[in-house]
């Protein structure tokens, strides 16, 4: 993809305009949702550098992070047949699928540990899905394909490459972890030269 950035910047400051007129979670997720899911509703825009899969592990690229930290957005890549662990990310999150597709099971905490809840969910390109520790914050997410790349971008109600969260072993021990990210620069949101075809 050519990275057609306007669309990513419309979000960001269609997202952060809706944080300064409704904090509430609720609306947040709700409305958050539905400029996510118009978002990903198009694969023209991501720039390939934020669209690399790595042979051994996902990759979680930074596109965006608010200066005051109430959100990021960020691209997860996923190459063949990839998976987290059993995760939580103790803030709000909203995940929307660009390409290819995820396969995401939520758990929940029980005396005996953490099990699964139902069956995985299936996420096709543009459809989003929301966490939050109100909603249910723990989940292992996999690409849905073991012969090709899946993207999905994420939006977080932190800094999430520097919030302290927590993978889970097979008895619901907890081993904490703060993910980072893969890269080191950000796209260019805010060059005047960035503006949406006549």
């Amino acid at each position: 993809m050519s990275g057609d950035l306007y669309r990513l910047r419309s979000f960001v400051t269609g997202f952060a305009a809706l944080l300064r007129r409704n904090p509430d979670e609720p609306a947040i997720l709700s409305e958050g949702g539905q400029l996510l899911s118009a978002l990903v509703a198009r694969d023209d825009w991501l720039p390939d550098a934020y669209a690399q899969p790595d042979p051994e592990r996902y990759r979680q690229y930074l596109l965006h992070g608010d200066s005051a930290e109430a959100f990021s957005v960020v691209s997860f890549v996923w190459g063949p047949g990839q998976a987290t662990p059993v995760h939580d990310h103790t803030v709000w999150g909203l995940v929307g699928v660009l390409r290819g597709a995820e396969l995401s099971q939520p758990y929940a905490r029980t005396p005996d540990g953490l099990v699964p809840q139902g069956s995985p969910a299936r996420l096709e390109p543009g459809r989003v899905e929301a966490v939050s520790p109100r909603i249910g914050d723990i989940h292992r997410v996999a690409n849905a394909f073991d012969d090709r790349v899946s993207i999905s971008i994420h939006v977080y109600g932190a800094n999430i490459g520097a919030v302290r969260r927590a993978t889970y072993d097979a008895q619901g021990r907890p081993k904490p972890f703060v993910s980072g990210y893969a890269n080191t620069t950000l796209p260019n949101l805010w060059d005047p030269s960035v503006s949406p075809p006549a």
